[in-house]
């Protein structure tokens, strides 16, 4: 592989939810990452659909999922981990929501930990405690990490914007923090969410729910605003430009760098 990448999802974190939640280290994400507070969900605006087509680059119209339930493609495209398989490549997966496991077809991953989020107070902090351990020692090609407490613990259960939910984004950005500072000379690092929400719910076309940040930081990106409309689709364009991997001929999206 030409170069590592970590892609790190967390779910349901709205733009306007991650400036409000008062992380003092976003201030360093602006500085060090290229970034957009404007990017754009899927529609359906809902978790399985979105990290599937952040996946495979195609909407969920094309690849068919449009609810949290998996089905298997009718024309099945390669995604960003099919593809690293096929360069050669070493991917990881630690998630704490157990159905996400299948943006990944089996046989792609070398490396994998789920851990509920009820299990612990923060899974999330556990997940990047284990993705880390991973990293230490055995240097996969891409890892994907997913927390998932922004979402659930966040937004389900007590709403979009409240007090739990803003905690849960800033200890979401505490673990990012922990990551690239463990990582970041040697990874290049993504930091998406798959939509936003409102009240306690999401899936609508509602700006609260199709509005979402991303950060991309590493040796080889330059920091600042992204220019032009940016989406889900392009986040496996970019893992495979960075990557040095030929992305799949049937990807919508970008490479943003």
């Amino acid at each position: 592989m030409k170069n590592k990448v970590i892609l790190i999802s967390i779910d349901g974190m709205r733009s306007d939810g991650l400036k409000a939640c008062g992380n003092p280290y976003l201030s360093k994400l602006e500085e060090i990452c290229a970034y957009t507070y404007s990017a754009q969900s899927m529609n359906p605006s809902v978790t399985f659909p979105c990290h599937f087509s952040m996946a495979h680059s195609v909407t969920p119209q094309r690849h068919g999922i449009l609810t949290n339930t998996y089905i298997p493609q009718v024309r099945p495209i390669d995604g960003i981990f099919e593809k690293i398989k096929s360069a050669g490549g070493v991917s990881a997966m630690f998630y704490g929501w157990e159905p996400l496991r299948d943006i990944a077809l089996p046989g792609t991953l070398k490396f994998a930990t789920y851990i509920n989020a009820y299990m612990k107070e923060s899974s999330d902090t556990a997940l990047t405690d284990e993705a880390l351990e991973c990293i230490s020692e055995n240097k996969p090609d891409f890892v994907f990490l997913y927390m998932v407490e922004t979402d659930e613990k966040g937004g389900h259960d007590n709403g979009w914007m409240s007090e739990e939910y803003l905690r849960r984004v800033s200890m979401a950005i505490d673990n990012v923090k922990r990551v690239i500072e463990s990582c970041g000379e040697e990874y290049s690092v993504i930091i998406m969410a798959d939509h936003g929400g409102h009240d306690r719910t999401h899936g609508t076309t509602l700006p609260e729910d199709m509005t979402v940040p991303m950060f991309i930081c590493g040796n080889n990106v330059t920091a600042g605003q992204i220019e032009g409309e940016v989406s889900l689709l392009e986040i496996a364009p970019t893992i495979a430009s960075i990557m040095g991997i030929n992305p799949d001929d049937q990807w919508e999206g970008r490479a943003l760098v």
